[in-house]
Parts: C-alpha cells; structure tokens; sequence
C-alpha cells in the first residue's frame, strides 16, 4: 500500500514588502515607512499617508488662505465658519486639554483677546467653529502630531500591517514595526528608547528656528510656571504626545503628573 500523500506545512516565509519615503510637509521632513503583503498595498498606503499629511497642512496653516485656521481667525466675533471634520476633532481635543490643564494648555496668540474657550464648536454635516471673541489660533504645536495619526490611519485603512510615521520628531509607530528610538535630551545625553505601538513628542521652548507662533503656548498665564526646556512624552498616538510636552513644559509638577496619568502618557524628559 502506498503512503498516503503528506500534507506540505504552511509557508513561514511568506514576503513581506516594505518601503519607505520622505518628503518636506508642515516644514519639516516627513518619512513614512510602511510593511504589507503586498507591494502595491505599501505604495498606495503611502501615498494615501503623504496625502492626508499634505492635506492637514494646508487646512491648519495660522496665515493660508482658505485654510480654516486661518478663516477662524478672520471670522467677525459671532459668525460661525464652515470648516472640515479633522479641524473640528483637533479643536475638540485642543479645548478638552485646555479644560484639563487649567488653561496652561492655549494655542492662541496673546495678540488677540480671545483664546481657546472662545471658540464655540458645533457638530453636524457641515462643522462649524464659533469665535465669540477675536482669536489668534496658531495650531503649530500639535498639528504635526494629527498629522502623523492620519497619516497611519492612511496606512492601516490602505491595508499595511505595520509602519511608521516620522514629522520632524513627532513619531509613531504601528504593527509588529518595533523600533529603538536614540532620544536626545534637553543637555545633549542620548538614551535608547524602545517603541512599539505608541508615539512619542520631543519640545523645546526655545529651540532655534521654531514657528514663531508656538510661543502662544509659552506664554499662558503670563510667563510659563516652569523653569523647563525640554520635554518628551510617550504616549499611544501622536497627538496626545506631541500636545502634552506643552503641558510637561508649561504646567506645574502636580498639575502634570495629574495629566499624563489621565491620558495614559509618560514623562520621558
């Protein structure tokens, strides 16, 4: 009697196809690097990640015209401006910071009275933001870091099973792409920093060539209530990490503390 035929194991070594690119977005070099099974699924993912990025960057820009911060900040006090479903949830998140930090946490400039609880937001088809009071928004302290969640939401919707999305320090990464990160401290020591399915922010308040709009965050309250440069936080996605290094910056020792344990983040600085 002949054998009977044996059933061949599965295939372990199944290709897994990668790549990655950079370009200049938001004024700063992006990389996104993506893995998937298949090739075309890693191209059309970082296309799509590119896209959002691009996107995000024209519609947060504080001075662009057509963007919605910038028609915010034109808007007549009362009069309620159209604008798209990204801006609305980055501004919902931004006021819900605000609230948890006791105002620290503003990214409006001291050149215009209003400032963040000013903004009145309306949900519906069409998002609406409301300045009851003249405003100065400048979203450059947290933008990048939406702009990095977007772009692996493009990712992952495009079908890639991991990646990574760098915007100029802010960072994530998603799937089974761990990475060890070399962080570089506020007095120039480095440390290895492992990182998988999470984010992580790195801010300096007086870093050359920053926007000159981030010092609306810099200047709440007066003066900031620390004597701190540097921050660097670690957190599930981007946009908490980036938005709390603001905090760790700004805010007093209890105060912080009392945010990163609310927000499931951690104090790398």
């Amino acid at each position: 009697m002949k054998p009977l035929p044996q059933a061949r194991p599965p295939d372990t070594t199944a290709r897994v196809h990668s790549a990655r690119r950079m370009h200049i977005e938001m004024g700063t070099w992006v990389a996104i690097e993506a893995r998937a099974a298949q090739e075309e699924t890693v191209q059309r993912g970082i296309a799509a990640a590119f896209a959002v990025v691009a996107e995000l960057s024209r519609t947060l820009h504080p001075t662009r015209e057509q963007s919605d911060v910038a028609r915010i900040n034109a808007a007549a006090c009362g009069h309620r401006v159209p604008v798209r479903a990204a801006t609305l949830a980055l501004l919902r998140f931004a006021q819900r910071l605000h609230q948890l930090s006791e105002g620290f946490f503003d990214p409006c400039l001291p050149a215009a009275p209003g400032r963040l609880a000013d903004v009145a937001l309306h949900e519906g088809p069409q998002p609406l933001a409301e300045p009851r009071k003249p405003v100065q928004l400048d979203l450059g302290g947290i933008a990048k870091g939406f702009a990095v969640d977007g772009a692996v939401a493009a990712l992952q919707a495009a079908g890639c099973s991991a990646g990574l999305v760098n915007a100029g320090g802010d960072l994530r990464v998603f799937g089974a792409l761990a990475q060890t990160i070399l962080l570089r401290d506020g007095s120039g020591h480095c440390r290895s920093v492992p990182l998988k399915e999470a984010a992580l922010a790195v801010s300096t308040r007086t870093a050359a060539g920053a926007p000159s709009g981030h010092r609306g965050y810099y200047v709440r309250h007066g003066a900031a209530a620390t004597a701190r440069d540097y921050a660097a936080v670690c957190a599930r996605d981007a946009l908490t990490a980036d938005a709390l290094t603001k905090c760790v910056l700004l805010c007093p020792d209890e105060l912080t503390t009392r945010l990163l344990c609310q927000l499931g983040a951690e104090n790398l600085s």
